[in-house]
């Protein structure tokens, strides 16, 4: 199965593995599940670094291979998605990301309860 991660799951898989519930390690863990990283996290993070509201450091092609993970591109249908999801969720990197999953019809794994909210399959 193709599993989107959210921003969260990424920063918690390399920095605070123990915060990340069992059964999503478990699924994380099964080699028959390929796993991705939004180009929007990857963003997201650098932006609050760069503001000073995230202190991290890592090499994103390590991190990548170490999880065994792909980047996925943001692209042009994911972007039309985007414009007719409802406002159920402010915050527009999160946004962006479901539009992602709803798009590539990808199975979403996120913390956040508003994530529930939209058409997506949840993890």
């Amino acid at each position: 199965m193709n599993i989107l991660i959210d921003t969260h799951i990424f920063l918690w898989l390399l920095f605070s593995i123990s915060k990340i519930k069992s059964k999503h390690l478990e699924i994380l863990s099964d080699l028959d599940n390929d796993i991705y990283v939004s180009s929007i996290s990857i963003a997201e993070i650098m932006i609050k670094k760069s503001l000073n509201k995230l202190d991290v450091d890592f090499d994103l092609e390590y991190s990548l291979k170490k999880l065994d993970a792909r980047v996925l591109d943001f692209d042009a249908n994911s972007a039309l998605v985007l414009g007719s999801l409802p406002y159920h969720h402010k915050d527009l990197f999160d946004r962006m990301i479901i539009s992602q999953a709803l798009t590539k019809k990808y199975k979403l794994m996120s913390v956040d309860g508003k994530f529930s909210k939209y058409d997506c399959e949840l993890l």
